[in-house]
């Protein structure tokens, strides 16, 4: 058998067929060598003179427009850099090889980017914070959409269990060998690093061949890395790309706001407009970058690209070009921002100043006014370590200097002590009721009770009011041991957060399990860090020298070796450096965070409507927000407690106070309720109503007519305008007083928002207690920006713009696009005298201000003081215009806790004075705190 199958081959091969069968396969083995060309779209390969080509469709992103100030003066623009990119090439036969393989080359990237300075991108919604704890930073739709991905599912299909998920948990799912295999030796930071980029891996998944970016504006250093080690990191490459930057950020950054990656939510809203919008675009997040978004974004070009098997382009075709979107202009004078932000935070600073003590405490005397208030010199040297400016961490560093070290020594033995003695007092089978507590442990143990609240271990939704224990405990009367056993008892508690094993066999075991969780907590808790240091300076124990030279060792002050010697020395004292630091700015209102810290005003011009200055104090640097986050910096910005994210112009919203006169002499000599002739006589105590509100002067401010009520600001004369604005046949019926006193309010711009094209909070008119209403309280809420509004129109006599902070629109050549116009929202009617009678008020007012009436541009204003809690200083307001005969430009002031209304009319002065270049107009931006007033004005 087996010899005629041998014979049998040797006979076909033999054969002239097979021989012809030989030919054909060796001249098609050529042909596929030399001519063969295998294509598979978007990553397709190519094999053509036995090299491997890769198709590759790349999109280029078009070039952002510009913005500019209305002078012409760039504020921001688009600046060549290189980022990091890596593209998952899919490379792998199963998803264990693809963790083995990709995570430790993720972490190498890492390291490198890292290694040299350079900042990841730092957008996962996961995030470590302070205490080292997983929490989420993103909410509401966008939560729910990650945590969609991470179960795999789509929104709809999320369970309720899934919908509940925390972040530690979300962590260990995604971190598990069925998602990404992340290996538990990588540290919390780097875990969650990596799971970042294989996150946007994935989720970028249905996109072969799509870049995802790591890191953007990195270093030289860290291009010649990545490159010279290119063939163990797959899939990362360098590419060249642009980032936004700003100039003079903090002065404007609350009106331009930042760029940074689109998120899935803007990405469904961009696309109804523009279906070019994909997941890697950046856009405007906030401010004139995100309200001219669709303008200001450059058209995508694309391009064809082949590729080799190392990833070196070798053939480009198909080229469009990328166009550039159009440039922007503000109406904002950038020199008259800057000045303005520069005048209202020095004289902040001189307000501080003028109120810092060197004592230990303040407490307020009976009946003490607002204007009153002290601040002690220890709470200036608390707030450093309250709002984070010394760094609590660095002190126990191996890089700690002596004074750090000397200072964290103390620190730790103090809290050692004070978590034994909370834990002893929890323990305690007898414990005293908070009421006999000393002052600090009854701190401590309020703490306590917040911080159980805010970690979500007491549960506020379960907890009974209308409980005898609970009852007993916001009486005082009970200890927080038998608050916290009731709680265990009637299952106010998630026990599951005090372990992870969550079960324990009786209620003593389970409390004995909170009480050593709340040891741990205090043991890590920063904000309780504070209260002991709060206790530590408050007993001498950490002296002003020390917390002085604590700001050298930090390098939050500039080195000087003769003030360090002299401060440990005790030649120089911590009063006198603090209050010397301050008056330099070299300590900001800002950084301190006390009242007054904050600020805000506008600048218009009266004849257009247009806005030459939105100012906010405090601010931040847009460059570190824009493109790819800072996460560290916005977190200092999160938790600083002057608040610099917040639009203080736009969002901030207080009672007018006095300056709301105006409105109320409009409506009463309108309607016929008072008239300009008419005389009232200040009988102080207005007794037609009852609780019956005073005036401001003692003494009365005699008998006056509606231009003196103006200049006096006599509140007595506008109860009894709002008085009679709200009788019906002799009947006082307040909700008639308030109607009309919103009809007029509505008429100067008062019941919406001002115009301005970015985040504004919306105004209220009060609709409650017309008397006080009339004088600006009651419960009218206003932001600056409305404010500015209204002193607008009331400068130029009845025109109501709709303010803009646009002037126009250009592409990239110059050439006009849109030219953006105010509108007018509405036009005020008033008799001559009428107005005649509210601008000699207001000019009067000006004429007896010490500080403004010698100003050689008339001005004229009305002051105004808002009283919020009685335990902080009032805020100072002021509006104005100038010049009085012709006025050109408006203004309003708001100091926030700023004393005194003089405070805030001397900055309105200020303003004035560099606006028309009068004589001392440069000295005022000499970087030096100014005086507060000495001036009192009572309003």
């Amino acid at each position: 058998m087996l010899t005629n199958i041998k014979e049998y081959l040797l006979a076909v091969i033999k054969s002239r067929l097979f021989v012809l069968v030989l030919i054909f396969i060796a001249l098609f083995g050529i042909l596929v060598n030399r001519l063969f060309v295998l294509q598979i779209v978007n990553g397709e390969q190519y094999v053509n003179n036995f090299n491997l080509k890769i198709k590759k469709e790349r999109v280029i992103p078009g070039t952002r427009g510009m913005i500019y100030d209305r002078n012409g003066n760039v504020l921001a623009y688009n600046e060549l850099a290189y980022s990091v990119q890596i593209e998952d090439k899919g490379s792998y036969n199963t998803k264990k090889e693809k963790n083995e393989k990709l995570n430790p080359q993720l972490a190498h990237l890492i390291q490198i980017v890292e290694g040299h300075g350079d900042n990841l991108v730092d957008d996962f919604p996961i995030r470590l914070n302070a205490y080292g704890e997983m929490e989420y930073r993103v909410e509401g739709n966008a939560l729910k959409r990650f945590l969609a991905n991470v179960y795999g599912v789509s929104v709809e299909k999320l369970t309720k269990k899934q919908l509940n998920t925390d972040a530690a948990t979300a962590f260990q799912t995604l971190a598990s060998e069925k998602k990404y295999g992340i290996s538990t030796e990588y540290d919390a930071a780097l875990a969650l690093k990596i799971m970042r980029i294989r996150y946007e891996m994935a989720v970028n998944n249905y996109q072969k061949y799509i870049s995802m970016t790591v890191a953007e504006d990195v270093s030289s250093e860290t291009v010649a890395i990545v490159l010279e080690n290119a063939n163990e990191l797959e899939g990362v490459s360098i590419e060249e790309t642009t980032i936004r930057k700003y100039v003079d950020s903090e002065y404007f950054a609350h009106i331009i706001g930042y760029t940074g990656k689109i998120s899935t939510e803007e990405l469904e809203e961009l696309k109804k407009e523009n279906e070019e919008y994909d997941g890697n675009d950046v856009i405007g997040k906030s401010g004139i970058e995100q309200y001219m978004e669709t303008c200001l974004q450059g058209k995508k070009g694309s391009e064809t690209l082949f590729v080799d098997s190392v990833g070196k382009v070798v053939e480009t075709t198909d080229h469009k070009d990328a166009g550039t979107g159009d440039n922007i202009y503000l109406t904002i004078d950038m020199d008259l921002q800057k000045a303005v932000y520069e005048i209202l935070e020095q004289k902040i600073a001189g307000i501080l100043v003028s109120k810092i003590r060197n004592i230990k405490d303040y407490k307020p005397a009976p009946h003490a006014k607002a204007d009153d208030i002290v601040i002690p010199i220890d709470d200036v040297y608390f707030a450093l370590f309250n709002n984070n400016i010394i760094d609590i961490d660095r002190m126990s560093s191996e890089t700690a200097t002596e004074t750090e070290k000397r200072v964290y020594a103390i620190f730790d033995n103090k809290r050692n002590s004070a978590v034994g003695a909370v834990a002893d007092q929890l323990r305690q089978s007898s414990p005293q009721p908070y009421e006999a507590l000393n002052e600090e442990m009854k701190n401590y143990m309020s703490y306590v009770a917040s911080m159980l609240q805010e970690d979500k271990v007491m549960i506020k939704g379960r907890v009974d009011s209308e409980n005898p224990v609970y009852q007993s405990w916001k009486s005082e009367k009970c200890s927080l041991r038998e608050y916290l056993t009731e709680a265990i008892k009637q299952n106010w508690m998630d026990i599951t957060k005090i372990s992870s094993e969550g079960q324990y066999t009786s209620a003593d075991e389970t409390y004995e399990a909170l009480v050593q969780y709340i040891e741990k907590r205090l043991q890590e808790n920063k904000n309780f860090y504070k209260k002991l240091f709060e206790y530590l300076i408050e007993g001498n124990q950490i002296s002003g020298q020390q917390v002085c030279l604590l700001l050298y060792e930090q390098g939050i002050l500039a080195p000087d070796e003769g003030t360090m010697n002299a401060l440990r020395s005790g030649s120089i004292g911590g009063y006198d450096f603090m209050l010397n630091k301050i008056k330099t700015m070299e300590i900001t209102p800002a950084q301190l965070a006390l009242a007054p810290c904050s600020g805000s005003c506008t600048v218009t011009d009266v004849n257009t409507g247009e806005v030459r200055a939105l100012v906010t104090y405090p601010s931040y640097d847009n460059n570190r927000l824009a493109n790819s986050v800072d996460a560290e910096y916005y977190s200092r910005l999160l938790n600083d407690l002057s608040k610099p994210l917040y639009n203080r112009a736009t969002q901030e919203r207080n009672a007018p106070g006095s300056t709301f006169k105006m409105v109320s002499s409009a409506c009463g000599l309108t309607e016929g309720v008072i008239s300009t002739s008419d005389r009232i006589t200040d009988k102080v105590k207005f007794e037609a109503i009852t609780p019956s509100p005073n005036c401001h002067s003692s003494s009365g401010h005699g008998s006056i007519n509606v231009i003196q009520a103006i200049e006096h600001s006599c509140n007595y004369f506008f109860y009894e305008t709002g008085y009679r604005l709200s009788l019906v046949n002799g009947v006082y019926t307040p909700d008639t007083g308030n109607a009309k006193l919103t009809k007029y309010a509505k008429m100067f711009g008062l019941g919406d928002k001002s115009g301005v094209e970015i985040t504004e909070s919306k105004p209220q008119i009060a609709d409650e207690y017309p008397v006080v209403a009339a004088i600006g309280q009651s419960n009218h809420s206003f932001s600056c920006v409305q404010l500015g509004r209204y002193v607008t129109t009331v400068a130029n006599s009845g025109n109501c713009y709709n303010l803009s902070l646009l002037d126009k629109r250009t592409d990239a050549d110059g050439n006009l696009v849109e030219d953006y116009t105010p509108n007018l929202y509405t036009k005020v009617e008033l008799a001559d005298s009428t107005w005649s009678a509210i601008h000699e008020g207001m000019r009067a007012v000006v004429a007896r201000t010490k500080s403004l009436k010698n100003n050689p541009v008339a001005i004229a204003g009305k002051t105004g003081t808002a009283q919020e809690n009685e335990l902080r200083p009032n805020h100072a307001l002021f509006v104005g215009y100038a010049p009085y005969e012709n006025p050109e430009i408006a203004f309003a002031v708001k100091i926030t806790n700023g004393y005194t209304s003089a405070n805030a009319a001397e900055v309105g002065g200020d303003i004035v004075t560099y606006y028309y270049k009068l004589p001392g107009y440069e000295q005022l931006l000499n970087g030096q705190a100014l005086s507060a007033s000495s001036e009192s004005i009572a309003d």
